[in-house]
């Protein structure tokens, strides 16, 4: 940790699926408790770290484009239906962050002016400059790229320090195998953009990979559903595994 008990991030872009706002202990896609205390932990971090935080939410929780096109669906209205399930989550969490008490903006790539901000780059930098959690939602707005695209994309135009990736199911950082099948894998506290490639490790997907590795972005990959462990992340205890 570091000594005045700060991020070590100024800006900090988070990618959160979908799979994270929900539990084996509802039934429903999402888990208030959880969203509160993800929720919690955000607030937290912005009024106590000085951190400026975006969130990018996925959709997997409630409907994924891959499981519409292997039902014999069109793959880019499978991709945009998933993309209206990340609008759904973006809103439990914004509700959820202001029941604390933290101003909170959700802007989307597809315009529904009712319920979001339309994306607009320097209109989402100046909340992030007042101290508000932005979350960005449908993606970037196109079908066939997974959400790991956008929240690369968002994390470079927010001109932001890192990508925090968090993860669930209890993968806590980077392995050399699927630790939950290999029960040999070892794993990564550090790693290069190209070492990761050379051993196909799978950190997200390939474009978005690459656009941080052109853009010298980089990745941290934790697990957020443990309690605590943004906090612990941000502030510089050793969790995960840092790509740089």
């Amino acid at each position: 940790m570091n000594e005045h008990g700060k991020s070590r991030w100024g800006r900090v872009v988070l990618k959160m699926s979908g799979e994270a706002f929900a539990s084996s202990h509802v039934d429903e896609t999402i888990d208030g408790e959880i969203v509160d205390r993800l929720a919690a932990e955000m607030a937290e971090a912005r009024a106590e770290l000085d951190v400026e935080l975006a969130v990018v939410v996925g959709g997997g929780n409630i409907w994924r484009g891959a499981t519409g096109e292997k039902a014999g669906m069109d793959r880019a209205t499978a991709d945009h239906m998933g993309m209206l399930a990340t609008v759904i989550n973006a809103l439990a969490l914004q509700d959820s962050l202001e029941r604390q008490g933290q101003p909170t903006r959700v802007q989307t790539a597809i315009h529904m002016a009712e319920i979001a901000e339309p994306f607009i780059r320097r209109r989402a930098m100046r909340h992030l400059e007042k101290g508000r959690i932005v979350v960005f939602a449908a993606g970037m707005g196109n079908p066939f790229f997974t959400t790991d695209t956008p929240a690369a994309l968002r994390a470079v135009e927010m001109e932001a320090d890192v990508l925090l990736k968090g993860t669930h199911g209890s993968v806590d950082g980077v392995y050399s195998a699927d630790p939950r099948r290999d029960p040999t894998a070892t794993k990564f506290e550090e790693v290069s953009f190209s070492e990761a490639i050379a051993k196909e490790l799978r950190v997200m997907d390939l474009t978005a990979f690459t656009l941080c590795k052109e853009n010298g972005l980089p990745i941290l990959v934790f697990d957020i559903a443990t309690p605590g462990n943004l906090r612990r992340a941000l502030v510089g205890d050793t969790i995960g595994t840092l790509i740089r």
